[in-house]
């Protein structure tokens, strides 16, 4: 059933805003920008925006929405599966003409149920249906790990789809792309709709093929991607909601038409799984499609930067600010630049090139370090997403900083970068017609969201009671004593059979830890950058009796644990964190690998106070406080057990509270930053 381009009428309650139409003419629908001029009307529109999602956001109305379905199922009656086309075209007609109203929606989830049944031999939960009206209705889901989400997809893209939305199931990478998109297919296709998914390794017939179905799965970075090839194929004159007649000369125009380079067909509407970070980790980092520039100096000068960057000496020449993860020169710092550059010709007779290219140096030297921020793979640089812990192989750094950090170690230096389109993920997602999301932690960042992409967040209570223990911290005065202690509770939870899942923050750690169970004698599996190709098959272990599994943070986000026998009556998944990450919610998702659907499971984490998450307040009074408080505690009790004072408890959530402000004025201002650079291309014309 091919999804057609007509305009949809969304009738929603008054209180729902209801999404911009794409006029019957426009052959690339999108959400145009819109600026507050004044603030009144800034205020006016954050008033209300805020009304309306709290409106939206009520839980009654949502857990009320089963029971609508299923009436509409006892009124459909029996179904044979080669009924269910049939029926979709009689729900699909309804929806095309009144809009995605709840009467409809619930018709839709029905026949959707009745498909999974049949189809996969799964029935949607009533906590699944909740979920599913939260996203057709352009709201987050907040569900618990292992509740289903890959199911629940289902529910709001087949239901768009059925009322004429192409619609784009978006996921964190490739392999959820490819492996949600078939185990889902049967599904799709039961109720006669296409399906595809979009690989990085494409061709672009190949995926302007797959984006003409009906629902696409694709990952954030390959939607993003995409969409700037079609701005840039539309030239800079467009856009977003603008130029239509032009659109439709060029389609007349045929084959040489910019149209026929298009890969999408607008922005629709978009299902994000892992919606926080996609939506919020990722937004600090701006999209950008570049060109290779010829640049033969470049490599000379990135090795005589470092070589003056060794020269200085830190506190003396600069400062680092690892909190605010930046270098600073001082004057003394200044006047060494000055004189070491006396006599050099190029780059170093300007005065803020040479200072920006020292401090770029100090950067790569001592802010980004190799198996925490980068690996190296066949001679070649590969950023590691701080956030996930997934190698992100397309992904480089900006202005010189990769081919510095490509100097430092030795690799073959590439050609620098001019930027051809860019735009950050709060504006891309911003300008889908609808939009939706899933996730097991919003209810944190729920106002960011709210304030950028007006997505209110609701709650969805657990199929079962949640059977998770959580145990309070361990604060550890520094990380020697840190990894023994945790050394000695993985051996003790091994010898009675109970499966480990030890958390890492960083590649580096993970491999540390490993070379500690080494010397132990106690098998084990390492999850990291460096074997996400066999992600899914280390994680589907872990809860095998026994198994010990050291992950970074990426632990196999999507992937279920399931438990070996005789494994829930040793309590379950036992999950270790080896310190704590810049977001609490991060620590969730770690802390979601165990106790899933009903299933025990216990999680805990061990905190040294030499942790990186500590390095910006180490040396306030609040820190010294604590850490005078963990020794005198320590000193008490000379095993590992001894309890942590309150005090440590309390730095800790103070600190991660720190780092999020910090982090969210950093996503905000590189979305104003977005915003003034495109004001300022538009004059020269190029695209975004």
């Amino acid at each position: 059933m091919a999804a057609p381009t007509s305009t949809l009428r969304l009738k929603q309650p008054w209180f729902m805003p209801s999404a911009p139409q794409a006029a019957p003419h426009d052959l690339y629908p999108e959400r145009p920008e819109h600026e507050s001029e004044g603030f009144i009307e800034r205020v006016g529109e954050a008033v209300s925006g805020k009304l309306s999602r709290r409106f939206r956001a009520s839980p009654q109305r949502a857990l009320a929405f089963p029971k609508q379905v299923d009436q509409a199922e006892a009124a459909m009656g029996p179904i044979a599966a080669s009924q269910l086309a049939e029926h979709a075209r009689e729900v699909s007609a309804r929806l095309r003409r009144d809009g995605l109203i709840d009467a409809h929606v619930a018709s839709a989830f029905a026949l959707i149920r009745r498909a999974g049944e049949l189809a996969l031999g799964k029935r949607h939960f009533d906590v699944q249906l909740v979920g599913g009206w939260i996203m057709v209705n352009g709201m987050v889901a907040e569900m618990q790990t292992g509740e289903g989400k890959t199911l629940t997809a289902t529910l709001p893209a087949c239901t768009a789809a059925l009322a004429g939305l192409p619609t784009h199931v978006i996921t964190v990478n490739d392999y959820l792309v490819q492996r949600d998109c078939e185990l889902m297919r049967p599904v799709y296709e039961a109720l006669g709709l296409s399906v595809a998914h979009v690989l990085e390794d494409m061709s672009p017939e190949e995926r302007r093929q797959a984006y003409a179905s009906d629902v696409v799965y694709c990952s954030n970075k390959t939607v993003v991607f995409d969409y700037l090839r079609d701005r840039i194929a539309l030239g800079a004159g467009y856009r977003p909601g603008a130029g239509p007649l032009q659109l439709q000369v060029d389609r007349l125009a045929g084959a040489k038409g910019r149209t026929s380079q298009l890969l999408l067909r607008g922005l629709h509407f978009a299902i994000v799984d892992e919606a926080d970070s996609v939506l919020v980790d990722e937004a600090r980092v701006p999209l950008i499609i570049s060109a290779e520039v010829p640049a033969e100096e470049e490599a000379r000068n990135a090795a005589e930067a470092l070589e003056l960057a060794r020269l200085l000496d830190e506190g003396d020449d600069y400062r680092i600010h690892k909190g605010d993860r930046r270098v600073t020169l001082t004057d003394t710092g200044r006047q060494r630049v000055i004189d070491w550059c006396e006599g050099r010709q190029g780059v170093w007779t300007m005065t803020l090139r040479r200072e920006e290219l020292a401090l770029r140096a100090l950067s790569a030297l001592h802010l980004y370090t190799l198996d925490e921020h980068y690996l190296i793979r066949e001679g070649k640089i590969q950023v590691i997403d701080e956030f996930t812990g997934r190698v992100m192989a397309d992904r480089s750094w900006g202005q010189g900083l990769h081919q510095l950090i490509e100097v430092k170690e030795g690799c073959a230096v590439t050609p620098i970068k001019e930027t051809l389109a860019r735009i950050s993920y709060q504006r891309f997602f911003r300008r889908y017609l609808r939009l939706g999301g899933m996730t097991g932690t919003a209810a944190e960042i729920g106002p960011e969201l709210g304030t950028v992409y007006d997505l209110a967040v609701v709650r969805v209570p657990t199929h079962r009671p949640s059977k998770r223990i959580a145990r309070p911290d361990r604060v550890f005065v520094d990380g020697p004593s840190k990894w023994a202690a945790v050394a000695k509770r993985v051996a003790e939870l091994q010898a009675k059979g109970v499966p480990v899942l030890v958390g890492t923050r960083s590649v580096a750690t993970s491999e540390l830890f490993s070379d500690m169970l080494d010397d132990l004698n106690l098998a084990h599996a390492v999850l990291n950058a460096k074997q996400d190709d066999v992600e899914a098959d280390i994680v589907s272990q872990a809860g095998e009796l026994g198994r010990i599994t050291i992950a970074t943070n990426m632990a196999g986000r999507g992937t279920d644990i399931a438990l070996g026998a005789g494994v829930a009556e040793r309590g379950g998944l036992h999950v270790i964190l080896t310190e704590r990450h810049e977001s609490a919610r991060i620590d969730r998702q770690l802390a979601g690998r165990c106790a899933r659907q009903g299933d025990p499971g216990v999680f805990e984490a061990f905190v040294a106070l030499d942790d990186p998450l500590f390095d910006g307040v180490a040396k306030s009074l609040f820190a010294q406080r604590v850490r005078a408080a963990v020794q005198q505690a320590q000193a008490l009790d000379s095993t590992d057990t001894a309890s942590t004072p309150r005090i440590a408890l309390r730095f800790i959530n103070w600190v991660q509270w720190r780092t999020e402000r910090l982090h969210r004025q950093v996503r905000l201002a590189l979305q104003a930053a977005d915003k003034r650079l495109d004001t300022i291309l538009s004059f020269s014309g190029r695209p975004e």
